[in-house]
């Protein structure tokens, strides 16, 4: 664990995460992190976001195990959007 620095609020409300604790954890430009408060004490928590890319392919999955188990076809798929784009 890295030694404690100072850092100040700027007037837009941001804080400046030293580099000796950027580097220690391995923070890159863009990384998202969820804030919490209670009291004195502020906690940010790295939130690692899913790419869309990611989202599709575990919803795909999940998609073809579930019409697995469920026994249905592609032909069923595509039937039942065509009924449903008739109504």
């Amino acid at each position: 664990m890295s030694d404690v620095e100072l850092t100040k609020l700027s007037s837009k409300g941001q804080i400046v995460i030293p580099q000796s604790v950027r580097d220690e954890l391995g923070l890159k430009e863009g990384e998202t992190f969820a804030v919490m408060g209670s009291e004195d004490t502020v906690v940010l928590k790295k939130v690692a976001m899913p790419s869309a890319k990611e989202v599709f392919a575990q919803v795909h999955s999940w998609g073809t195990k579930f019409s697995a188990k469920k026994g249905l076809k592609e032909a069923d798929l595509q039937a039942t959007i065509k009924r449903s784009r008739a109504r």
